[in-house]
């Protein structure tokens, strides 16, 4: 017996009983053999999922709930597949044109599946690295296949490989399948098809809304317990994926998902902060703009370096709560301002690119680093600095197009890109230069920069604790036995620190430059929280020139970096950033600002609201001893709720409107006045 004939006889039985179920539907009957297969298949998938996930499934107590509310998403997810032939049926489901329909709808019926079963194989990956389903993070990640396929094929390699063979086998199956369960379907007569479409044309309304409520359904509204992982778990990833897109494209607006909120209160509620309330906001086009005068006075302004950590949480920082593996950091925290609770606004280093650098705060919409209206003239650290004289630069181990990075930062004030084309470096991984090699090559540039006797801005973003978790042999006492693993590079890229900053001290410059070691985020965001805040706590150090050794106890936010590095600097400047600057006051009461998917939370040391779109706002506690974010099932007040949402719309506000700029050379201050440093 051949293989071929082997394999009709394995789909022969499956398929005729899949026929008899299904014939009865006529020209839609492969349509409705992807609708079975489809609930089956996403069905199965969830069930693996829960078992898998079974300990904080079973903490929420709604198992049951689990699948029966992912059947009604898979629905949902099924009817959309269903419509687009439905709407051609009228045309082309007719006796005359069945020769053309059957393998349309067959082509189709088998791409939806392959589609659907690509998404759920591919997803406990991603939520081992994420701890949710995919969602925009996994189209983000698509347009950079090079990295991706690199990081994939050095740090998943057999999950890669069983992940597309199961996908390309399952797929052979599903169109054996279908194939041969249409074989016996039966085209209707033309008026039949005609008289009977209208109603299937309701009945697939209705199974895509799923309600008979205002809105229809929309994965939030599966969103049934506090622990963001498992809520994930009740829809489906292709859905997930589908929504994400769907959302990308109305970013503009991003903001607005948690509802309507009027521009002059918006304004009002964020210029009524503490640290703001003292300034002047003098531009009507420019409404953040205002001059902020360094806290300490300078002869002359001083240098800035920022280094910018891959994934470096308070997860590694043992006395932040985290693992040993970065004991270089611990004893540099004893030389400078040392943040205890200082938390990143997002989940990639994109978001911590925008709020570092340009003091930013969050959106659900993507990063501005990414966003066509943010590549010129928006404001950056380095724009500012660049009208005060600085030498701005940008350096980095990997390729400085990835996240648009290079684009964002030639438009919008860095003067010089330096990558891995510009650095031979001693050992290369999938995301490029080794920590020690770009530290060299900073090294080497920070001298040509000090040389031009210009004040010079240098940010320089590390990667090797990135996965796959590639670094040289040799160079630490591992933390785990299995050299690839997170713990051993994040003590690698703390070593290569720990180098850079040694020999930094060294050098002329040291005596006249503050630098900033902060993380973008955390490595893996996750936990049985809605907002896993836990993960959101990273650490961040100043020190050098003449930085005095201090403790930053307050809750703060790396929006707050930017000016509060223009007071240390001695720059007195105007400029858009809604931060506070703790150099004038590091003790009073702070807040920080969480995107955490489509959540958003204001964190202080009261309470944390939590919006949430097309729902209320939830009031929480979070217990930062313990990393628990505990939710009462109260609601928060209304001057809470407005607080938040003057928060999380401005940034949208005045990216959509182009208001987050300096205005024209000619009405820019600058320079700094000279006293004695404090």
């Amino acid at each position: 017996m051949s293989l071929k004939t082997a394999a009709k006889q394995a789909f022969a039985a499956p398929g005729r009983r899949l026929a008899r179920l299904s014939n009865w539907a006529g020209p839609y009957a492969t349509l409705v053999q992807m609708l079975m297969v489809g609930l089956v298949f996403l069905s199965c998938s969830r069930l693996a999922l829960v078992a898998w996930q079974w300990e904080r499934v079973s903490a929420t107590g709604i198992a049951g709930e689990i699948m029966l509310q992912g059947v009604r998403a898979d629905l949902i997810l099924l009817g959309y597949f269903f419509a687009i032939p439905l709407l051609l049926a009228p045309l082309l489901a007719h006796r005359f044109s069945a020769r053309f329909w059957k393998p349309f709808t067959l082509a189709w019926a088998t791409f939806a599946l392959i589609f659907i079963v690509f998404m759920e194989v591919s997803s406990p990956q991603f939520i081992m690295q994420y701890d949710v389903r995919p969602n925009r993070l996994f189209i983000e990640y698509l347009s950079y296949p090079r990295e991706v396929f690199a990081t994939l094929w050095n740090g998943f390699r057999l999950a890669l490989v069983l992940g597309v063979a199961c996908t390309v086998l399952l797929g052979v199956a599903i169109y054996r399948l279908l194939n041969a369960a249409s074989a016996g379907a039966a085209p209707w007569s033309s008026r039949k098809l005609l008289l009977t479409w209208p109603l299937i044309f309701v009945l697939v309304f209705f199974q895509i809304r799923s309600t008979t409520a205002h809105r229809p359904a929309n994965p939030a509204l599966f969103a049934l317990t506090g622990d963001a992982m498992v809520n994930s778990l009740i829809i489906n990833s292709p859905w997930s994926v589908l929504d994400a897109i769907n959302s990308m494209r109305k970013e503009a607006n991003s903001s607005e998902i948690y509802g309507d909120y009027p521009r002059e209160a918006v304004l009002a509620q964020v210029k009524a902060a503490p640290w703001l309330s003292g300034y002047q906001f003098t531009s009507p086009d420019i409404p953040t703009l205002h001059r902020q005068d360094a806290a300490i006075r300078r002869d002359r302004p001083l240098n800035l370096v920022i280094v910018l950590e891959e994934s470096l949480g308070a997860t590694f920082v043992e006395s932040l709560g985290g693992l040993p593996v970065t004991p270089e950091l611990e004893k540099l925290k004893h030389e400078g301002w040392w943040f205890e609770q200082l938390y990143a606004t997002g989940t990639r280093s994109v978001r911590g690119i925008e709020a570092v650098v340009a003091g930013y705060a969050p959106t659900p919409a993507r990063s501005v680093v990414k966003l066509s209206l943010a590549q010129q003239n928006f404001y950056t650290l380095a724009l500012g600095l660049g009208k005060q004289g600085y030498r701005t630069e940008f350096v980095y181990g990997g390729e400085a197009h990835f996240d648009n990075m290079r684009s964002f930062f030639t438009g919008n004030g860095f003067q010089n890109v330096v990558d891995r084309r510009d650095m031979r470096p001693k050992f290369e991984g999938s995301w490029g230069a080794s920590d020690e090699d770009l530290f060299d090559k900073s090294l080497e540039r920070l001298k040509h920069l000090h040389a031009s006797g210009k004040p010079f801005f240098s940010l320089i973003f590390s990667s090797s604790n990135h996965e796959p978790f590639e670094f040289p042999d040799g160079k630490i006492a591992l933390h785990d036995a299995n050299k690839q693993t997170v713990n051993n590079a994040v003590k690698y890229a703390d070593f290569a620190l720990g180098k850079f900053i040694r020999e930094a001290k060294k050098q002329d410059y040291w005596k006249d430059t503050v630098f900033l070691i902060v993380a973008d985020h955390d490595n893996r965001v996750y936990g049985d929280s809605l907002v896993p805040i836990k993960k959101f706590h990273i650490p961040g150090l100043i020190l050098g020139a003449d930085i005095q050794p201090k403790r930053i106890k307050t809750i703060a936010s790396q929006i707050d970096l930017g000016p509060t590095l223009l007071s240390l600097l001695g720059v007195s400047s105007d400029h858009p950033m809604i931060g506070r600057d703790l150099a004038r006051d590091a003790d009073s009461p702070g807040r920080a600002l969480i995107q955490f998917d489509n959540y958003f939370a204001w964190l202080d040391d009261s309470s944390a609201t939590i919006l949430r779109p097309n729902q209320p706002a939830l009031l929480g506690k979070y217990d930062a001893a313990s990393g628990v974010l505990h939710l009462d099932g109260a609601s928060p007040s209304a001057a809470q709720v407005e607080r938040a949402m003057a928060h999380v719309m401005l940034p949208s506000l005045l990216y959509r409107e182009q208001r987050y700029r300096l205005p024209d050379e000619s009405r820019i201050q600058t320079a700094a006045a000279p006293a004695s440093v404090q």
